[in-house]
């Protein structure tokens, strides 16, 4: 059987998707708040506007349905994003380096949440586990 492959969302889309997911509702529950507009008011630091992933979901019902249900990849991500999607997703503090040459997000991660990330990120990007540090993963660009 073959493999269905992944939607791909924009990283405002997947951070706002995993805001809603922090909710704790099922995939049913989720989907129907955002067709009948039922969402919360964001006062994070992303202050994340639901309507307008509602609005999104829309106009792609069909894409939108597969990323809840099925999973999906970010189109493309950049370092403080995949650091806010760590945070927003599991609840963590991703560390973020941003010196030349040296770019990468760090973070403490299990071996289901390492496995996620791995599904979601964009092209480009590599998951390095750190040497001597069992469970600290180093995310980095393949090219820099």
């Amino acid at each position: 059987m073959e493999e269905k492959q992944r939607v791909k969302l924009s990283q405002w889309d997947a951070l706002m998707l995993e805001g809603l997911r922090a909710y704790g509702w099922s995939n049913e529950e989720l989907l129907q708040r955002v067709r009948e507009r039922n969402l919360p008011e964001d006062h994070s630091m992303y202050e994340f506007d639901y309507q307008a992933l509602a609005e999104f979901a829309a106009a792609n019902p069909d894409l939108f349905e597969s990323a809840v249900k099925d999973g999906y990849s970010i189109k493309y991500n950049t370092l403080g994003g995949l650091r806010s999607w760590i945070a927003v997703a599991y609840g963590l503090e991703p560390v973020i380096v941003r010196d030349p040459g040296q770019e990468a997000v760090f973070a403490e991660l299990t071996e289901a949440q390492k496995e996620r990330l791995e599904s979601i990120i964009s092209f480009g990007w590599a998951i390095h586990e750190e040497a001597g540090k069992p469970g600290v993963y180093r995310m980095e660009p393949i090219q820099r």
